[in-house]
């Protein structure tokens, strides 16, 4: 009952005429940007995180959380009309969406993305809801070895289940770890790699480091590939459903959070692994199983449930303990950072209004974009004729104007040319960005956390898994590192090698 009496509050919070402003606001540029090729919800939010300075907390988080969900649905409109996800999550609305628009029904395909979206979001919400304030009850009691742990894990999964090998993703949680190091020690108020720069002695803002990795880098890696020639975009006429695509929906989308929730909660979780699984589960579960591959409508709703879904397990995950699982999520996170909020298990006492009024915008934010996208999906696909040339132009232009008005220094501007040409590095070679967001994000806080929980058992390591929780999460991350090796010994994998 405390959390139903907590989001009528919220509601309260949200409903006001000028907040409701901020989530169409943020909606809209979400949707927006996250419409264009080549342009995800990570990048959309970091883009326009600069957007969100000189507005009140309060309102600057739901119009980011419109923003968030804004390029998530945007994202599918672009893997369906131009074959061109915007993110990996995206990838599986391309697999049916896009031969569906080829064969004329792209307004199907768009409105069941839609709806998958809708519901999923608010399946997930209901779930954040519940769960939330659970999970932030139990983390009071977590102590600096637990948070350490954790924070571990957060490093070996994601730099274990993103990229084409290890290496490359611990190589880049390295690059992250460093830029965390940059400025002063805070225990000892040593400086650390500022080379005798005054300007660094605060350290690399955090935003000017994801908008420096996601949307410089990734305008100059496109710029490098750049084809001259614009997008072709398929006419998608008026979306609609009839009776007979709604039988055949109405199940993935309910399916789906099932699936993308628990796996957004987790670290390095995020929407890939869980939308493919919607996507077998809907192949298995379908009495169209011939249609796949050529168009089947559920292919796309589910996968985009799963994928709203696991959205809102996200911010579970960063709300309750500070811990970003998804690239969006971390930089969410430094927006709170911005705002000298941090997440975790006290925020829901300490900023109940925040917290509240943000999920229950959520809740309004999903009704808007529902209206909004069935009925602009036409205009959508007009953006995508915008030539590559000027959309990367102006993704420079406004990078670099959020990144001087972070902290109006000139030194700002060379620092974020910097990380966005170790961005373009990165892409050329095969790191993922994520890894790297993370590192800067949790990397001082897990220093922190180490050096307490040493300092705490007098410098003994046996401080570091002196609880049952913390020897637990260790466990998990033994498993994480061994699976390679484990999973060839079992049966299936012996005689695999044995085919070989």
């Amino acid at each position: 009952m405390d959390s139903l009496s907590s989001l009528i509050d919220g509601f309260g919070t949200a409903l006001t005429p000028l907040n409701l402003l901020w989530a169409a606001i943020g909606v809209l540029l979400g949707t927006a940007i996250g419409v264009l090729p080549g342009i995800g919800p990570a990048m959309a939010v970091a883009l326009l995180l600069p957007v969100t300075y000189g507005l009140d907390p309060t309102g600057a988080f739901i119009m980011f959380a419109g923003i968030y969900y804004g390029g998530m649905f945007g994202g599918s409109t672009t893997s369906i009309l131009l074959n061109t996800p915007g993110e990996s999550a995206a990838v599986v609305a391309a697999i049916e969406g896009n031969p569906m628009a080829r064969a004329g029904r792209g307004a199907q395909a768009l409105a069941a993305a839609a709806c998958g979206h809708f519901a999923g979001g608010m399946i997930g919400t209901i779930l954040l809801v519940v769960l939330a304030p659970t999970v932030a009850a139990l983390a009071v009691d977590i102590g600096a070895p637990d948070y350490f742990a954790i924070m571990v894990l957060a490093f070996i999964a994601v730099t274990s289940v993103l990229g084409s090998s290890r290496i490359r993703g611990f190589a880049s949680l390295l690059i992250g770890l460093t830029l965390g190091l940059v400025g002063l020690d805070q225990m000892t108020g040593q400086q650390r790699l500022t080379f005798g720069t005054l300007e660094l002695a605060d350290g690399i803002d955090v935003v000017i480091v994801a908008v420096g990795l996601f949307a410089i880098g990734e305008a100059l890696w496109v710029a490098a590939h750049l084809r001259r020639t614009a997008g072709e975009s398929i006419p998608v006429g008026r979306p609609w459903l009839g009776k007979a695509e709604l039988r055949r929906t109405w199940k993935p989308w309910l399916r789906g959070p099932l699936i993308g929730f628990p796996f957004g909660a987790i670290p390095a979780g995020g929407a890939e692994i869980p939308t493919f699984l919607s996507y077998v589960t809907e192949k298995r579960l379908s009495k169209h199983r011939d249609e796949f591959g050529r168009g089947a409508i559920e292919g796309v709703a589910g996968p985009e449930s799963a994928s709203s879904a696991s959205a809102a397990g996200t911010l579970v995950s960063m709300l309750t303990l500070g811990l970003p699982t998804t690239a969006v999520a971390a930089v969410m996170l430094a927006a709170f950072q911005q705002y000298g909020i941090q997440p975790g298990p006290l925020l829901f006492e300490r900023e109940p209004e925040l917290v509240w009024g943000l999920i229950a915008s959520l809740f309004v934010g999903m009704v808007l974009l529902l209206v909004l996208n069935l009925p602009l999906a036409p205009v959508w696909a007009k953006l995508l004729r915008i030539p590559r040339p000027y959309l990367y132009a102006g993704i420079l232009f406004f990078a670099a104007v959020g990144a001087y008005a972070v902290g109006g220094e000139p030194l700002d501007l060379v620092i974020l040319l910097i990380i966005g040409l170790i961005g373009l590095g990165m892409r050329r070679y095969g790191l993922p960005v994520l890894p790297a967001v993370i590192g800067v994000i949790l990397g001082p806080a897990a220093e922190q956390q180490l050096r307490r929980a040493l300092q705490i058992s007098d410098g003994s390591v046996t401080g570091l898994v002196n609880t049952p929780f913390s020897v637990t999460v260790y466990a998990v991350i033994a498993v994480l590192l061994a699976w390679p090796w484990i999973k060839r010994a079992l049966p299936r994998g012996r005689s695999a090698r044995a085919e070989d």
